[in-house]
């Protein structure tokens, strides 16, 4: 298994790569990336699996903040705090182990901002979604080199995510709260189609990876 799984990459490929994922609610992100792991694993390749909201000890105190569903904060509050938490999040673990030729699996990053806090919550606001950019500009200096959006039918999703067990605080809005999530890494998916690629999150765990470990391979 590690031969054939190292030979689906090149050597260049096998340098250190920010990978990240992204989608709405249940679309079943964290299998995707326990199974590309694996296949990094297999393959020998050094990699930080990762998180956001968190990711750093700091950033962690405030993602158990942001996703208490007894936390009533301001949608401003709320962005603040998300690239707070991003800020220590790249200095601490991204950008030291992109130095070190390392890969860096990311488990949502500045797309799940623009899609969750630009859209779900400020509904495609232009003085929201410019917000968000500055922040971007200012304090994210590194983006991920590809993306994988995971795309399901938004109420498919909800009832996967129902049978997690108690309901976070983004996870307890309503449907049409990510409706607009979606629309949002739709328009993501749009600005940068190079980057980001949409994966059909429907059908089985193991056709979804190896729909991401194709487009990989082939980046």
């Amino acid at each position: 298994m590690t031969a054939a799984v190292t030979q689906s990459l090149s050597t260049d490929q096998q340098q250190g790569r920010f990978v990240s994922f992204e989608g709405t609610e249940g679309v079943g992100k964290t299998t995707a990336i326990n199974n590309l792991c694996a296949r990094l694993d297999a393959a020998g390749i050094r990699y930080v699996r990762t998180r956001e909201p968190g990711g750093s000890p700091f950033a962690e105190t405030l993602r158990t903040l942001l996703l208490d569903p007894k936390t009533d904060i301001t949608d401003d509050t709320e962005l603040l705090l998300l690239f707070a938490a991003r800020c220590d999040h790249i200095a601490q673990v991204i950008a030291p182990a992109l130095a070190r030729g390392e890969w860096v699996i990311c488990d949502r990053f500045i797309d799940s901002t623009i899609a969750y806090q630009g859209y779900g919550r400020a509904h495609n606001d232009p003085v929201v979604q410019d917000k968000i950019a500055q922040l971007i500009a200012q304090f994210v200096p590194c983006q991920p080199d590809i993306t994988f959006w995971l795309d399901l039918p938004i109420a498919e999703g909800m009832r996967r995510a129902g049978k997690r067990g108690a309901a976070d605080r983004f996870e307890q809005e309503a449907m049409d709260f990510f409706t607009r999530v979606r629309d949002g890494f739709v328009a993501c998916h749009a600005a940068a189609p190079e980057r980001i690629t949409r994966i059909d999150a429907t059908g089985s765990a193991e056709a979804v990876s190896d729909r991401i470990w194709q487009q990989l391979s082939s980046y």
